[in-house]
């Protein structure tokens, strides 16, 4: 069954919780169909169409990432496994980035003040798959990639959660790789899974450096949901177009690639039945660590093993 929600402020919030009621309750195999708005929580469906401003359902003191949800999946229980397969993502006809404000640690080692923050305007076309932008050296044009940077599950504890950190259940994970054709696999810690998506990305590349990514709204996300009662995950992982993918998040950014490789090592084993050094040899010859962001507080890494490179 195809269910599509509507962008409207009924359907956004922008923290996790376990308590949130949900917008909808879907079944295992089911797919969702939405619009997602900019990360100002405006859409506009045209050039010279008015943008229209949204708001969140939730009494929330601040407004992070605005997100579709959250959707409750039935039979979901904690321990279990939720895989989110991303059919199709389609960038609206406008994106923005920003440089100059945010991460000031960042901004300080390369010498830019607050002063000269930049705020750049990209025409999005979704038929080249292009995006443009005027700067002072001229006109310049990238090719576009687009993905949700943001899709997680509620974490189990109760609390009201930030967007901007990624969890062990997902949420803000940024990461390039998850474009169309992906599968993100995602720990349930709480009870129907409660699942949130939002956070559009035209383009980004690794690290997420000046902050921002070309944020834009989602004209079309079409997301396939299924429910894994047997399968063990304790971080998310994905399977991509690039290979499998897995993930670590922490304030450290060591940390943070400790425990991206652990769980890809992880993986290798129990692809190939080997001992755990043997699995790690092979990573060191096999997989690419990948610095996935550094702006959100809590730093990402993400492991790839490209598909047939170990055979």
């Amino acid at each position: 069954m195809i269910h599509t929600i509507e962008l409207k402020s009924e359907h956004l919030h922008s923290s996790f919780n376990k308590d949130y009621k949900p917008i909808l309750t879907i079944k295992s195999g089911d797919s969702i169909e939405a619009k997602t708005p900019d990360i100002q929580w405006g859409y506009s469906a045209h050039e010279g169409e008015e943008r229209v401003v949204y708001s969140s359902r939730e009494n929330e003191e601040t407004l992070g990432h605005p997100l579709i949800g959250p959707i409750a999946v039935e039979g979901a229980k904690p321990g279990m496994v939720l895989e989110v397969r991303i059919n199709e993502t389609v960038p609206g006809w406008y994106g923005r980035n920003w440089a100059g404000g945010t991460p000031a640690w960042q901004n300080e080692m390369l010498g830019i003040t607050n002063s000269e923050r930049l705020e750049v305007d990209w025409k999005l076309n979704v038929e080249q798959m292009t995006g443009t932008c005027q700067l002072s050296g001229g006109d310049f044009s990238v090719a576009l990639s687009p993905f949700l940077g943001l899709i997680g599950l509620a974490p189990g504890t109760a609390g009201t959660y930030r967007t901007s950190p990624p969890y062990s259940t997902g949420g803000n994970i940024d990461c390039k790789e998850l474009v169309k054709g992906s599968s993100l696999f995602l720990p349930v810690e709480a009870e129907g899974a409660l699942l949130s998506f939002g956070d559009g990305h035209a383009l980004q590349g690794d690290g997420e450096n000046s902050g921002t990514a070309i944020e834009c709204p989602m004209d079309f996300a079409n997301l396939t949901i299924i429910l894994h009662e047997d399968m063990e995950l304790r971080m998310p992982k994905a399977k991509t177009p690039a290979g499998w993918v897995t993930f670590g998040f922490d304030e450290d950014l060591n940390r943070a690639a400790a425990t991206a490789l652990d769980e890809m090592v992880g993986l290798i084993q129990q692809f190939h039945a080997l001992s755990k050094t043997e699995a790690v040899a092979l990573a060191s010859v096999a997989v690419d660590l990948h610095v996935t962001q550094i702006v959100n507080g809590v730093k990402g890494v993400h492991a790839i093993l490209p598909h047939g490179a170990i055979r």
